[in-house]
């Protein structure tokens, strides 16, 4: 009966570890951004992209004013309104692909059209590049210097850019 107890003990801690997925530190924004996505794209946490970030052709899905401003290292602008497909003319569909933008809504979107495109792996940075700065990681400006600057798209989603080591602009 012992090991029976156990076991299931085991089997319960492991499927509750892998169920866990990406979340963002602070719990209100953490949860604005659980409510604001529908979960159609799998989404991994900076942590993970900032520890596997040469795995990923990663894609910065804002408008090129943010993208000017600062961007995650290595991130290509790709755009929203007006994405640049032709940049994954000679990409294989097997690319493994990340996207991000301010929280994660239209990284969502855009993941969502990478998909129906024949692109089979795709992630989507949860709490983008807002969590990215909340966390402290470095970001770049376009002549690839590290910048304390970050656009938060506009005065009312700037709140959730918290850390204030960097400052907001819109």
């Amino acid at each position: 009966m012992r090991i029976i107890i156990s076991l299931a003990a085991v089997l319960l801690l492991a499927s509750s570890a892998w169920g866990q997925s990406a979340g963002c530190a602070d719990p209100d924004f953490d949860a604005k951004v659980n409510r604001i996505l529908s979960h159609s794209v799998e989404t991994i946490s900076v942590d993970e992209l900032h520890d596997h970030k040469t795995d990923y052709l990663i894609l910065d899905i804002r408008e090129i004013e943010e993208y000017q401003v600062s961007h995650i290292p290595g991130a290509i602008y790709f755009g929203y309104d007006h994405p640049v497909y032709e940049l994954l003319d000679d990409i294989p569909t097997d690319q493994p692909i990340l996207v991000y933008c301010s929280i994660g809504y239209r990284s969502e979107k855009m993941g969502e059209k990478l998909q129906k495109r024949g692109y089979t792996v795709v992630k989507n940075l949860y709490g983008s590049i807002f969590e990215w700065a909340n966390q402290g990681y470095e970001l770049h400006n376009p002549q690839g210097h590290s910048t304390q600057q970050v656009h938060t798209y506009n005065k009312r989603w700037s709140k959730w850019m918290t850390n204030a080591a960097y400052e907001k602009t819109w």
